[in-house]
């Protein structure tokens, strides 16, 4: 499903203010023919509200996965949920996206603000048809999508920003569209980030109702190779750097012993930077044909500490310094979609007690927790542990 394309996806929220809970909520599932994703938006706000978002989200995701049709599932969420005892009513507004391994997408929409899809930095038109299940009226369209094509799920939250504050009438749809079409970004991480922290500004920091988004981009693959350290046998350098060498995708190499292999085996000679961009950071080098030189484990720390940062943070990060963390971090989450650690087993004894067990290796703990907070924004990551 991924050799050809990957979905790119990514969604953040902002919670009403004063509410320590969100009552919007998003599933996602992901098997190897398709992509199911729910946004639910709960009625009202707070507890009540996560409660009924969380309810819909999870039994839709679980029912449409299973194969469950489409009126079926709606009529098991009308009769599950709680009745409210003011407004007597019980709901929450949904909107769910299905993309199938050929790209063939169905988008179902029941009170949510209608989707936004982009192709070419245009909003495209959706053909809809509605359907009526349970007493509610459900529009259904369907589209084959493309390379480049992005996809904008939403609560009311992001349409109603400003309301009473810096706009009269709210971020209405048509400006949304047009913000969309003006944002020209790598990644869906981006283009939801920007989308988001735009809402919070214009509620000056103040959300007036529970925000939520749901970005999401068909993108060629774009792999990234990071070599992280020698192999155990020193007699295996020259077969894992020309295996290295020979992979698709941008090359990193982090760590002194790392680049002197990698030199070696290349016959290329290592220039080190003499500028310190951050007195803080180490600095990095080049060799030819690799794209990026860092130092090891004090870099990828570095690097750990500010992905878990940037996972808790909606802020969107400055990518424009060219010290090595912040480049690493740049080649990670906006330039690929596919990262591959080539996680060499020696052990640096000024980093590690050579007693210990390998798998205690304080590099090698560092670099599980860079791919597990990696794999949070949707990066499809492996490990290869070389001995």
């Amino acid at each position: 499903m991924l050799s050809d394309y990957y979905i790119d996806v990514s969604h953040h929220s902002l919670n009403k203010v004063g509410e320590e809970l969100c009552g919007d909520k998003v599933e996602i599932t992901k098997t190897d023919d398709r992509l199911i994703i729910v946004l639910a938006d709960g009625l009202g706000s707070g507890v009540k509200a996560n409660i009924l978002a969380t309810l819909t989200s999870k039994i839709m995701i679980t029912m449409l996965d299973q194969g469950a049709d489409l009126k079926e599932t709606i009529n098991t969420i009308t009769h599950t949920l709680p009745i409210c005892q003011v407004r007597q009513i019980g709901y929450s507004t949904f909107t769910i996206l299905e993309i199938d391994s050929n790209l063939q997408a169905r988008i179902i929409e029941f009170d949510n603000p209608p989707v936004f899809l982009l192709r070419n930095h245009q909003i495209v038109a959706l053909d809809k048809v509605k359907l009526n299940s349970a007493d509610k009226q459900v529009w259904v369209s369907s589209i084959q999508l493309q390379i480049g094509d992005e996809i904008t799920l939403c609560s009311d939250g992001v349409i109603h920003a400003g309301v009473g504050r810096l706009l009269n009438h709210g971020w209405e749809w048509q400006h949304v569209a047009e913000f969309l079409e003006l944002q020209n970004t790598p990644s869906a991480e981006k283009l939801n980030r920007r989308l988001i922290e735009t809402c919070k500004r214009l509620y000056d920091d103040k959300p007036g109702d529970d925000t939520t988004a749901v970005s999401v981009k068909i993108r060629n693959p774009e792999w990234l190779q990071i070599f992280t350290g020698p192999p155990e046998t020193a007699e295996n350098d020259h077969q894992v750097i020309t295996h290295f060498m020979h992979q698709t995708g941008k090359k990193v190499v982090c760590g002194g012993t790392a680049a002197n292999i990698v030199s070696r085996e290349l016959d290329r000679e290592i220039i080190t930077e003499l500028d310190y961009i951050d007195p803080l950071i180490p600095p990095t080098a080049k060799i030819k044909g690799i794209d990026l030189v860092t130092e090891g484990v004090l870099t990828l720390k570095m690097v750990l500490g500010r992905l878990k940062q940037y996972n808790l943070n909606s802020d969107e990060p400055i990518f424009n310094k060219r010290d090595g963390v912040t480049q690493l971090l740049k080649l990670m989450i906006e330039e690929s979609t596919h990262i591959h650690f080539w996680v060499g087993r020696a052990i640096n004894p000024a980093h590690q007690n050579p007693d210990f067990p390998k798998e205690l290796s304080i590099k090698t703990n560092v670099i599980k927790e860079i791919a597990a907070e990696l794999s949070k924004m949707g990066k499809l990551i492996t490990l290869e542990y070389i001995d």
